[in-house]
């Protein structure tokens, strides 16, 4: 780690005179932490350091390497899929490790954000206003907490770098590798200063307040809330113990619900309408044309709508950029509907076998059938349809030939319709459709280019999360009960089942379900469930099987945590323990058997 720590410390004694380009690209040489900042235009160009390691930089070189990405495909929602030239997910989604650097650009944009976070956290008292310095370092407290939530959950047990280092001495000292329950309590103090500080500025407010994409006191109270439960839960806890320092000694259940309902009763966030409202394929340009939303849709799809209490935002671009690939929206390049033509004629609405509006990508993530059966046999049990289950699952058309899909693998026949590309217009490019869904050509004259053009945000954080930890917490089935109303479900009873149910279906690939099923103790037998369920690779069909060690068995050797990328167990000369379940040939996965 020695290395590493001193290339990210570094960058962050650079986050104050130098920011990158997406959210800011004026060079501020001369400026420290003696005069900087003062003013508003400052602290904005300050921070986006760190916004920019948090959420963008994961997918630098085209990696995959984002929490939510590996999230989705650990869990028992979704396989791997890909090509025969992407291992990697594949890896992923069985627990196992394909190369040494899988995952390694968490690991190394996560120290980044969080070393950049402690440099501007030691210059944020220089702001005036105190409503403004207040709110700054409240972002600051969240992305640092949002980084090591993150790193805590995928690596377990990693090193805790408290603050930017002072003396050359010091960033050349590899910082302690900490149990991650004490991690846990530097997560747990951040949030709590936060949700205490931040001012409360409502829905409305916030628009006038902050720029779009800003981390408000709502989204730091929901993170807390979901860093409790997933402490409580996976570490058997009753309450979620502080660092020293902070001015609580513990994070109580009494507190996290005092978050929630100040969320419920005066953020001004509410649920949408209309559930499919939240997705892209709901918007303006493609609605008209789209026969699934077309007729009845109560609400256009838009950015900043009531609901969503913290999203990242992309940048559109026209053509490929190997450069700036990451500032756009790559889930929907990984996710996409694999094929190795973006003219092909199943993407166009007067083809019989279209998957329209449904864009182009890579053919991550297809939709694991354990999941599409549980779900039906819910609906059938209830005789109730879940309008959820055709908002969220494209089941691919019969005629759909798997030979012409560029190699796809662990195809399941069914496929998400939250983080995959959107296309508009029609027809293909040459008769006026889209590529891509993207901010500034859609309804435009350009076609962009499948790799680079979306844009649409990527949900972190929205109200019906806020309801279901309320209810899960408070054992009561009121928020429980407002999400199935929004989309015509009847009522039900609380009980921890009917919770476990309704956070798989609403959620449904906004990489929430690994926690869940980690933080209730039921990962083995879930993991399992993927077992037999139909798949085609490269156009042949044949059943999902355990790879490496098998699903149960990784599970029980690993518990979740991935392997600590080996650049760092190297680097460390000796400090860094690799996690258990990750040695022998075992852990290993170059191709599917």
């Amino acid at each position: 780690m020695k290395s590493a720590y001193i290339i990210a410390g570094a960058v962050a004694a650079l986050a104050l005179t130098g920011c990158e380009d997406f959210l800011d690209s004026e060079n501020y040489t001369g400026k420290d932490s003696s005069n900087f900042p003062v003013s508003e235009s400052d602290v904005n160009q300050m921070v986006a350091a760190v916004y920019n390691s948090t959420f963008y930089q994961q997918f630098a070189n085209n990696d995959c390497a984002e929490y939510m990405t590996w999230a989705n495909l650990a869990s028992d929602d979704m396989y791997g899929g890909g090509g025969m030239n992407d291992q990697r997910t594949q890896a992923l989604e069985h627990l196992l490790v394909n190369d040494i650097k899988d995952m390694a650009q968490l690991w190394t944009a996560g120290y980044e954000a969080i070393a950049r976070a402690n440099s501007a956290l030691t210059a944020v008292d220089n702001v005036a206003s105190e409503e403004l310095r207040n709110q700054t370092k409240g972002e600051l407290l969240f992305l640092r907490a949002f980084n090591y939530f993150d790193l805590a959950k995928c690596f377990g047990n990693i090193p805790f770098v408290e603050r930017a280092p002072e003396t050359v001495k010091e960033a050349q000292t590899s910082p302690a590798q900490l149990d991650a329950k004490e991690i846990f309590k530097h997560i747990a103090a951040d949030l709590y200063e936060a949700t205490q500080i931040m001012p409360a500025y409502t829905y409305a407010q916030s628009y006038t307040k902050l720029q779009y994409g800003k981390v408000t006191r709502w989204a730091a109270e929901a993170l807390l809330a979901r860093v409790y439960l997933f402490y409580t839960g996976f570490y058997n806890a009753s309450s979620l113990p502080t660092a020293e320092g902070c001015a609580v000694t513990e994070i109580t259940k009494d507190y996290v619900v005092s978050c929630l309902d100040d969320i419920i009763e005066k953020s001004g966030h509410d649920l949408l309408a209309d559930y499919r409202s939240l997705w892209a394929y709901s918007n303006e340009y493609t609605a008209k044309d789209y026969s699934y939303v077309k007729d009845d849709l109560a609400e256009k799809y838009k950015e900043g709508d009531k609901e969503v209490l913290l999203a990242v935002n992309y940048k559109y671009l026209s053509e490929w950029s190997g450069t700036e690939l990451q500032n756009t929206t790559q889930y929907c390049l990984f996710f996409g509907v694999r094929t190795g033509n973006q003219d092909d004629s199943r993407f166009n609405i007067d083809d019989p076998n279209s998957v329209y509006p449904f864009g182009m990508g890579w053919g991550v993530g297809p939709v694991a059938p354990n999941l599409v059966d549980d779900w039906k046999a819910e609906m059938n049990a209830k005789g109730v349809k879940d309008p959820r289950y055709d908002a969220s699952i494209l089941e691919l058309p019969s005629g759909f030939d798997y030979n012409v899909s560029d190699n796809w693998m662990e195809a399941s026949g069914f496929h998400n319709k939250k983080l995959v590309a959107v296309r508009s217009g029609g027809g293909n490019a040459q008769d006026g459709g889209f590529y891509s869904y993207c901010a500034e050509e859609m309804g435009g004259s350009s076609s962009g280019h499948y790799q680079a053009s979306s844009y649409q945000r990527l949900i972190l954080i929205r109200f019906a999360d806020v309801l279901l930890m309320h209810s899960e917490l408070t054992a009561t089935a009121n928020g429980l009960n407002r999400v199935r109303a929004r989309v015509g479900l009847p009522e039900v009873g609380y009980s921890l089942e009917a919770i476990q149910k309704e956070r798989r279906w609403e959620l449904a690939f906004e990489g929430l379900r690994w926690d869940d099923i980690r933080r209730w103790h039921i990962a083995p037998e879930a993991l399992a469930k993927q077992l037999g369920g139909k798949i085609y690779n490269q156009g042949l069909q044949t059943v999902m099987k355990d790879q490496g060690d098998g699903y149960v068995a990784r599970y029980n050797a690993t518990q979740g945590f991935y392997k600590i990328p080996q650049e760092q167990i190297e680097l460390a000369n000796g400090s860094l323990k690799q996690n258990e379940g990750w040695e022998g040939a075992g852990c290993t996965y170059n191709q599917w058997n």
